[in-house]
């Protein structure tokens, strides 16, 4: 013999009033959740595991270096700084770094120049 039971059954303990008031909660809920937070025809952009900081994918490569070199000159300006207040194998190490930074910053100033002048030479080509 088989017994028809309610899939999921009911609960005895709550009055169709209550089940009924937290139905329309849950289609408020949900209604403001789908207001907020509209489904996006997007695709989400992948993210690479273990990164913390991501950079936007619209900014153009000529703000992309030039902000890489603006902080090369601050990470340079920041160990030189700091070679300055100690002393020994510290200091050689903050001057290290402060001369680090200035060669990449000049490597990251010679993209610019070349992105510029590509860019000059593109435009010259379009007229």
């Amino acid at each position: 013999m088989h017994k028809i039971t309610p899939n999921p059954p009911g609960n005895p303990g709550i009055d169709s009033e209550e089940s009924l008031e937290d139905e329309k909660l849950k289609e408020a809920a949900e209604r403001a959740f789908a207001h907020y937070f509209p489904p996006t025809t997007e695709k989400p952009p992948k993210h690479r595991k273990g990164n913390l900081f991501t950079v936007a994918p619209d900014v153009n490569t000529e703000s992309l270096l030039a902000n890489a070199s603006e902080d090369l000159l601050s990470i340079s300006a920041i160990a030189a700084n700091l070679a300055d207040d100690v002393d020994g194998t510290r200091r050689s190490v903050a001057l290290a770094l402060s001369r680090m930074a200035d060669g990449v910053q000049l490597l990251v100033e010679r993209a610019l120049d070349h992105w510029e002048e590509s860019e000059v030479m593109q435009a010259r080509v379009k007229v």
